[in-house]
């Protein structure tokens, strides 16, 4: 028997193998060193973070598929690469100074994130179903026991248990969903061949695999009616892993979405975007008003998220290049307002989170006045003010959604946007126009969260104010999609 060896070249996919190593590294690094010496970790992950960061530039350009045409190689996945290795990367930074102060300085953390971001990577450039599967598997996995790494605290644990229960429901419909289109497209799960496969006399059985994929990417975007596990999951994990959460699967789930759905439907958008316009009503809709009902900061922040994925999916209804262009800009302008604010919540939190309450910022603009502006302006972006980050992508989604046609769409989305500003600013006027109920005392402003704070507070300011650079990087990526 002849055994036929695909040909593959491993620069392909250097910032996957990069990554893996450099969290294995980390792993043999804690086992060896004396006990209680962990400061290699972060700056073993912060290495390798930038080692597939130069890695990825490299490939740019670069067009095809590798590995038995199982592995895309282009610009859509690359961008992607750079979201998820600065989103790790600013979640390094903010992880220090709390981690510490938890006294759960552990190197294994570390090592997770870089495994969750090799995950994410795989789902950005899957050209195979299950090598999307896979992906997230590996990114959920990680995520899993990173929300339970308090295991003395009983919220954190919860929100483990929850997450990986809901997670694992959420990864079952989404391989029954792959199962039933494979059935239909007649033995193939490779993107590329799909449209051609999927025949109108399977049409009820595409629908079915639809449906399916929805609910499990649906789980992950934390899209409504499966975004109920988001707010307590939000709450009880580490601080900082929910700021890797809010910013890193949803920008992965919406990577695989997006080109799952743009690849292989093309032939059936009338039927998913009738399905998906709905969803993205209802998720903004429910978002913002129950945001307004929450006190503690992480939930408010969570129920915001909802709403985002929202607006993400109006970007996807759309259906067209500024859609896919819009879908691109929003989740890098995403990350940087959602890691800076946590990155303040972190700050004012101090030591076993003790200040959550929204009530728990009042006076901050008297009390620590850098750290009020900066959450000012994380709340300008994250309501879409101009000249933010926040308001440009929100100006492109909706203008995709009113150029495919989606009018009363787009006048939903900024109603909501009006809707979001209530809760957004109440933090902003308790901070400055209402006397302190906590007296916070000192902040210990650690270099590593205070750069954090800066990079990210600059980014959203530049790519709002100068959103060209960005914006063509995004569309030279989704040229990759015929149809649009």
């Amino acid at each position: 028997m002849t055994l036929n060896i695909p040909s593959f070249n491993l620069a392909s996919i250097g910032p996957w193998i990069t990554l893996s190593i450099f969290a294995i590294a980390i792993l043999l690094a804690d086992a060896l060193s004396p006990k209680g010496n962990r400061t290699a970790a972060p700056l073993l992950a912060l290495a390798g973070l930038a080692v597939a960061g130069f890695q990825t530039i490299s490939l740019w350009g670069k067009n095809g598929l590798d590995f038995a045409r199982m592995v895309y190689v282009d610009n859509f996945s690359l961008f992607f690469y750079m979201v998820f290795i600065l989103g790790t990367a600013l979640t390094v930074l903010i992880s220090l100074q709390y981690l510490k102060d938890y006294g759960k300085n552990l190197a294994e953390y570390y090592a997770l994130l870089l495994f969750a971001t090799v995950g994410m990577m795989l789902m950005a450039a899957g050209a195979h179903l299950i090598m999307i599967f896979l992906g997230l598997e590996v990114m959920s996995i990680a995520v899993y026991v990173l929300a339970g790494l308090f295991r003395e605290d009983a919220r954190s644990n919860e929100a483990a248990l929850k997450y990986l229960v809901l997670g694992a429901f959420a990864s079952a419909f989404l391989l029954f969903g792959m199962a039933m289109l494979y059935g239909a497209a007649g033995g193939t799960l490779f993107l590329n061949d799909l449209p051609g496969r999927l025949t109108a006399g399977f049409k009820p059985l595409t629908l079915l695999a639809i449906a399916l994929l929805v609910v499990g990417f649906g789980f992950k975007v934390a899209s409504v009616p499966f975004h109920m596990w988001t707010p307590d999951v939000y709450e009880g994990a580490p601080t900082s892993v929910t700021a890797f959460m809010a910013v890193g699967v949803k920008t992965a789930a919406f990577a695989a979405f997006a080109r799952v759905f743009f690849l292989a439907f093309p032939t059936l958008m009338p039927d998913w975007t009738m399905v998906l316009w709905v969803l993205a009503v209802a998720t903004m809709t429910l978002g913002n008003v129950v945001a307004i009902a929450q006190t503690n900061i992480k939930r408010m922040l969570a129920y915001s998220s909802i709403a985002h994925a929202g607006y993400l999916l109006v970007a996807l209804v759309a259906a067209n290049q500024l859609g896919a262009v819009s879908l691109m800009y929003y989740l890098l302008a995403y990350t940087l307002m959602n890691l800076g604010a946590f990155g303040v919540v972190i700050l004012v939190g101090r030591k076993k989170d003790s200040y959550l309450s929204i009530y728990d910022y009042a006076g901050l603009g008297a009390q620590h006045p850098a750290l009020a502006a900066a959450m000012a302006l994380f709340m300008f972006a994250l309501a879409g003010i101009p000249p933010t980050a926040g308001f440009v992508g929100k100006f492109y989604i909706f203008s995709a959604a009113v150029k495919a046609g989606y009018i009363w769409l787009a006048i939903i989305g900024v109603m909501n946007s009006v809707v979001s500003v209530y809760y957004y600013l109440r933090i902003t006027v308790l901070m400055y126009m209402k006397p302190a109920e906590a007296d916070l005392g000192p902040i210990n402003f650690a270099p590593a969260v205070t750069a954090t704070l800066l990079l990210t507070a600059a980014g959203v300011v530049l790519i709002g104010v100068f959103p060209g650079f960005l914006y063509n990087l995004a569309l030279n990526s989704v040229k990759i999609f015929p149809g649009l």
